[in-house]
């Protein structure tokens, strides 16, 4: 069970992590541009700007608990549509690291898939959709989810059965290590 942050706690929270994103919190009116341009709105249970709302009164306990952090497709329209280019994927990514670190998750498939698709990057440098799509398959029970599309896939090159590997794959490890720790520059 996650604990619940008082408004002080939730407040620091959302200042750190806006900083972390290097976005200002204030600068948001609300206009709702983001949330009308959202192409992941009708699964969400909590739209863009109001993420942003909760996150300037401080209610991170509610952000971190919603869906939408782990339903953000990090597309940037948001971005693009905002009169301040508030960075709202930023923000998303990182709440959904700090209610992934306290144990929250609110949507188990989105972190598995994100989970086995970071292990595929760190191992072989890049996604490797064979592999990353009969691990999710296989760890989240829909066993046969895509076995349809498959031939059809495979014959249009959409993905290949052989696995690539980039040549630098422990500067790509290095990278993930650096971003894990929070440490890498925008």
């Amino acid at each position: 069970m996650e604990k619940i942050l008082n408004r002080k706690e939730g407040k620091l929270l959302a200042e750190r992590i806006a900083r972390e994103a290097d976005v200002k919190l204030h600068e948001c009116y609300q206009c709702g541009k983001c949330s009308a341009g959202c192409p992941m709105a009708d699964a969400m249970d909590l739209m863009p700007r109001q993420i942003v709302h909760l996150m300037q009164l401080g209610d991170m306990t509610e952000v971190m608990k919603s869906k939408s952090i782990w339903l953000c497709a990090s597309c940037h329209t948001c971005v693009e549509r905002c009169p301040h280019s508030i960075d709202i994927p930023t923000l998303m990514e990182k709440s959904r690291m700090e209610a992934q670190r306290r144990g929250i998750c609110a949507v188990r498939d989105v972190r598995l898939f994100n989970d086995i698709f970071m292990e595929t990057v760190r191992g072989f440098g890049k996604s490797q959709e064979v592999i990353l799509e009969g691990a999710y398959n296989v760890t989240s029970g829909h066993f046969f989810q895509d076995m349809k599309n498959v031939p059809k896939m495979l014959q249009k090159e959409i993905v290949r059965p052989e696995l690539n590997q980039v040549n630098a794959v422990n500067e790509v490890r290095d990278i993930m290590k650096e971003c894990e720790k929070g440490g890498a520059n925008r």
